[in-house]
């Protein structure tokens, strides 16, 4: 299993928070990429619910992340 900000992208608009299930059938309803798909797939489920992209893909990039300081701007 592989992210990518792109692939991660087509997550977005998902109906969080979601199942595993219910975030496969929106992968293959909005006309992902195979690999979201497969992606979602390959997650060990046990019944879970996510509530966020980064519970599925912990290093996915947050606000925090960049080195800027909005208020300068």
């Amino acid at each position: 299993m592989y992210w990518t900000l792109e692939l991660a992208s087509y997550l977005s608009d998902a109906p969080w928070p979601a199942t595993k299930d219910e975030l496969i059938d929106f992968a293959i309803r909005t006309g992902a990429p195979l690999e979201v798909v497969e992606n979602l797939q390959s997650i060990e489920d046990e019944g879970e619910i996510y509530e966020s992209m980064e519970e599925i893909w912990p290093d996915y990039p947050t606000d925090e992340d960049y080195l800027w300081n909005e208020d300068e701007y």
